[in-house]
This record gives C-alpha cells, sequence and structure tokens, in this order.
C-alpha cells in the first residue's frame, strides 16, 4: 500500500509539473513547448465561452493556430496558483490569477480561473478553461473584437 501511495504520489507531482509548465510556457511566449506539454488529440474546452467563441480546439495543430498568436497580443504573469487534492492523482484542479494587459490597447487583463485538466503519462489529454470572458473583452476593447480574435 505505501508504494501505491508513493507512485499515486509521483503521478500527482509530474500532472502538477504539466500544469506549471503550461503557464510557464504562455506568459513565456513559447507556445511551442506549451503544444507540446499536450496529448497529440487534447481538447481545450470553454465552457463560459461568449456566443461566437469556439466551444473548444481539438488536437495540437489546432491548438498551435489557436494559441500561437497570444504572446504577440497579451502579456501576462499567472499568480496565486492553488492545487485541489483529487482522488485520481492525473486529474489536476487549479485555481490562479493572471495580472497583465492587452498589448494593442494597453487594457489590463487581470483575470482569475479555474481549470479542470485531465492528464495522461505527463500530457494534458482534457482541459477545461473556466475564465471571465468579460475580462478578455474590455481588455481587448469589445465583445465583437474578442469573438473575431478567438476565431
Amino acid at each position: 500500500m505505501k508504494n501505491q501511495t508513493l507512485n499515486q504520489e509521483a503521478v500527482r507531482e509530474r500532472a502538477q509539473e504539466t500544469f506549471r509548465n503550461h503557464l510557464k510556457y504562455l506568459s513565456g511566449g513559447d507556445i511551442k513547448a506549451w503544444v507540446e506539454l499536450w496529448e497529440e488529440n487534447g481538447v481545450l474546452e470553454f465552457p463560459y465561452g461568449p456566443t461566437g467563441y469556439p466551444d473548444k480546439k481539438e488536437g495540437k495543430a489546432e491548438l498551435y493556430d489557436y494559441m500561437q498568436n497570444f504572446p504577440k497580443h497579451f502579456e501576462v504573469q499567472f499568480t496565486d496558483l492553488e492545487f485541489h487534492q483529487t482522488v485520481n492523482p492525473e486529474l489536476v484542479i487549479a485555481e490562479f490569477k493572471s495580472v497583465g494587459k492587452h498589448r494593442e490597447t494597453g487594457n489590463p487583463y487581470n483575470q482569475t480561473y479555474i481549470s479542470v485538466v485531465e492528464t495522461k503519462d505527463g500530457l494534458i489529454t482534457r482541459y477545461r478553461d473556466f475564465w471571465n470572458p468579460l475580462v478578455a473583452a474590455e481588455s481587448i476593447g469589445s465583445i465583437d473584437h474578442f469573438v473575431q480574435f478567438s476565431n
């Protein structure tokens, strides 16, 4: 039983490290490294996206296309990372914040997130991203610009 607990803790730490790297690569603008954190057919879901915003992106190519311009538009640092204990060690539930700005408008991008992330062997298989789309829209300038930006 002790070895099983140790193994579960090692799996949990690997999953949490994948999540930490996700934040590090996004804030550092390294989208190629960010995509490598994903399983080939990984899914990124947006349960709270506004009308016209995609509800999900699937597969490394689609994820890269979607995120490749993120560093050109947003300057962010992620803070206040808190992990919540889960029964499944490959499931990460995290709360965190971003502090930053939209590069073109100069408007702040200070967001609060809750992420539910499924991993397998240290790779992200499914990521449900819970955030406030109004914060992003205000940063970009309007909800219409935000929806155009996301597609």
